[in-house]
C-alpha cells in the first residue's frame, strides 16, 4: 500500500465524519447562501477547528465568493479546500547535513504516544541513512526508560540512559558526549512531560539546552511537542502551555487514525503558528510520516493531487 492510500485509510474516521459532513453539506445545497455558511460553521467547530479559526476561514471564504462571484456550491468547496490547505501549511522538515549534529528535544504529557513517536522518528532518520542516538531524559518514570530501551533495541539504535530519578541534565550531558564521540547525525532526547509543574519542567529544559549550546553551539535544534489528536481542543491547550515553557518549533500529531475530528491539525497551525511536522496514522513502526498539507487535505477530500508523498 502506497503512503497516499495508507494515509487515506488512517484518516478514514476523520474523512467519514468531519470532512464527510462538509462534503455532504455541499451536496445538499444548490446555491450559495448564508444557510450554507451556517452549516459549514457548525461542521468546522464540531470538527475541532475551533471558533476563532472557523471565523477566519469563513471570513476568507465569503471574501472569495464575493470577489470571484461564485454561485455554485462546488466552486465554494474548491475554495474552502484551498483555504484549509494554506492555513495548515507545511512544517519545515527537520534539518540535517553531513558533519553537523541535529538535536531534537521532545516534550509531551504522558499517554500521548511521546516515546513511541520518538522511536518512529528515529526509524525515519535511520531509514534515511543517518546515525541516530536516543537519550532517555524522562527519568521521572522507570517505565519510560524501559519503553524507549525496547524500541531502541527493536530499531537498532543506541540509547544513552541512567537510572530512574537521575538528573535529566546529567543524562543529556552523557548523550551529548556520546553523540560527539560516535559521530552521530541525530540526537533525539525524550523529556519528562510534567505540565502540572511548569517551573520544574522549564528549569529542566533550561539546563539541557545550556549543555547542548555549550557542547554543540552550531547544532541544528528542534523542540517538538507530541499531541494526541483524539483529545481535540485539549491538545491545542497543551500545545499552548508547552509553548509557554519551551520554544516549540513543531508538532507531532499522533493517533490521527483514532479521531473523527481532524480539524485540530488546522487549529494548531492557525492559532499558534506552530507547524505540524509529523503525523501518526497507525501503530506500526513506519506509520509516522512527514506532514504535507496537500497530501493531508487530498486524502481527506479523497482527491489525488500532484503531491502524494509526505
Amino acid at each position: 500500500m502506497g503512503f497516499f492510500e495508507k494515509l487515506k485509510a488512517g484518516l478514514a474516521k476523520t474523512k467519514n465524519s468531519f470532512f464527510g459532513k462538509i462534503n455532504s453539506i455541499f451536496k445538499g445545497f444548490r446555491r450559495v447562501d448564508e444557510d450554507l455558511m451556517d452549516e459549514l460553521e457548525e461542521a468546522l467547530i464540531t470538527g475541532d477547528v475551533g471558533v476563532e479559526t472557523t471565523e477566519e476561514i469563513l471570513d476568507e471564504l465569503r471574501s472569495r465568493i464575493k470577489e470571484k462571484k461564485l454561485t455554485e456550491p462546488e466552486e465554494v468547496k474548491a475554495e474552502l479546500f484551498d483555504i484549509l490547505r494554506s492555513l495548515i501549511g507545511d512544517g519545515e522538515p527537520i534539518a540535517y547535513e553531513d558533519g553537523k549534529l541535529t538535536v531534537v528535544l521532545v516534550v509531551g504529557v504522558n499517554g500521548v504516544g511521546k516515546t513511541t513517536s520518538i522511536a518512529k522518528m528515529a526509524n525515519v532518520f535511520k531509514s534515511d541513512g543517518k546515525k541516530v542516538l536516543l537519550c532517555a531524559a524522562d527519568t521521572f518514570r522507570a517505565a519510560a526508560i524501559d519503553q524507549i530501551g525496547i524500541w531502541a533495541d527493536r530499531i537498532g539504535v543506541e540509547l544513552i540512559k541512567q537510572s530512574e530519578g537521575s538528573d535529566p541534565a546529567a543524562v543529556v550531558f552523557d548523550a551529548v558526549h556520546a553523540a560527539k564521540k560516535r559521530g552521530a547525525d541525530i540526537l533525539i532526547i525524550d523529556t519528562a512531560g510534567r505540565l502540572h509543574n511548569k517551573k520544574n519542567l522549564m528549569e529542566e529544559l533550561r539546563k539541557m539546552n545550556k549543555i547542548i549550546d555549550r557542547e554543540f553551539p552550531d547544532a541544528y535544534r528542534e523542540t517538538l511537542v507530541v499531541l494526541d489528536a483524539t483529545t481535540g481542543q485539549n491538545a491545542l491547550a497543551q500545545a499552548k502551555e508547552f509553548n509557554e515553557v519551551a520554544d516549540i518549533t513543531g508538532v507531532i500529531l499522533t493517533k490521527m487514525d483514532g479521531t473523527a475530528k481532524g480539524g485540530i491539525a488546522v487549529a494548531i497551525q492557525a492559532e499558534l503558528g506552530i507547524p505540524v511536522k509529523y503525523i501518526g496514522v497507525g501503530e506500526t513502526i513506519d506509520d509516522l510520516q512527514k506532514f504535507n498539507s496537500d497530501t493531508f487535505v487530498n486524502a481527506l477530500f479523497d482527491v489525488k493531487g500532484e503531491h502524494e508523498v509526505c
